[in-house]
């Protein structure tokens, strides 16, 4: 049964965790969703996650060696800071990976898909209805496809490759057409 929330109790909740990422100058993640069953009653389907890894203050010790293969074919290696999202690791550092990341990690688009190999897959958290839905509407799925958003790196994955789809499908520009036809 559907449990209707107050905006004002949202709110609180969001200022609560802005300041505390802002207090700690932690990076957000996204976890699971509330799961049928658990004492703890939410309103919404996925909620941030603090991740451990600050930004500014890594070593070399700290980084994760993430190679990427784009549409071309093309091996991009790049040291990766742990906790950091697959998606934010093309943005910031520039990755030559075209169309990837439209929605900016808002799981309103699957841009930024990525097929993953299959023992790095297995050992990552289920996925989020939302991420399912998303994917659903990607081209090239495979059985180890996963959203760049969805995936924060771990130190477990030092030395994974990553492989872009040969087509990135944006669905926000699919939605604005479907109507126009």
């Amino acid at each position: 049964m559907a449990r209707c929330v107050s905006l004002r109790s949202v709110l609180s909740s969001l200022r609560s965790i802005v300041a505390i990422s802002q207090r700690s100058g932690v990076q957000r993640c996204f976890s699971h969703p509330w799961m049928p069953g658990s004492q703890q009653h939410r309103a919404f389907s996925m909620h941030p996650i603090l991740c451990s890894s600050s930004l500014s203050n890594s070593s070399a010790a700290d980084k994760v060696l993430v190679h990427f293969v784009n549409q071309d074919g093309v091996q991009i290696t790049t040291a990766v800071t742990e906790g950091e999202s697959l998606l934010d690791v093309v943005i910031k550092k520039n990755l030559d990976i075209s169309g990837f990341g439209a929605c900016e990690g808002t799981l309103a688009c699957s841009t930024c898909h990525l097929i993953l190999d299959e023992n790095i897959y297995e050992k990552l958290d289920p996925m989020v209805d939302e991420e399912v839905d998303m994917l659903d509407l990607a081209y090239g799925i495979t059985k180890t496809s996963r959203l760049g958003c969805q995936v924060c790196v771990k130190k477990w994955m030092d030395g994974m490759t990553v492989q872009v789809p040969q087509e990135i499908k944006d669905m926000r520009n699919a939605v604005g057409s479907a109507g126009s036809q």
